[in-house]
């Protein structure tokens, strides 16, 4: 029988597999800080669920990422106060990947080469 390490690793080994993880990885690191945070004030889901004027079990879904609705920015932004934290989101520019890159120098080459 496969650790969980072990299935992971053989799972990732899959190219598909590994593009559909890392499309959600960062939601599960925003996650990971949501309960990160709730763990470093020593509160429980019940304890942050009453605080936002929610259910335990609401929260429980907005941790766990498997609820059928996103929360709302106005729910994650109460989740983080409760928490003596503030709720910060920002746009990052994606880097372009290394073929990208070739890519356009070889079409600038290309184009040098017309001329």
């Amino acid at each position: 029988m496969l650790t969980h390490k072990q299935m992971r690793a053989k799972a990732l080994g899959n190219a598909e597999v590994k593009a559909e993880y890392e499309k959600l990885s960062d939601e599960y690191a925003l996650l990971d800080e949501f309960l990160k945070a709730r763990t470093a004030k020593g509160l429980t889901q019940a304890q942050v669920a009453q605080k936002i004027g929610t259910t335990q079990s609401a929260v429980a879904r907005m941790e766990s990422g498997s609820g059928k609705h996103s929360p709302s920015l106005a729910t994650l932004s109460k989740y983080a106060e409760a928490l003596g934290c503030k709720l910060e989101i920002k746009l990052v520019r994606k880097t372009r990947s290394a073929r990208n890159l070739t890519d356009r120098s070889s079409s600038r080459t290309s184009r040098a080469a017309e001329l």
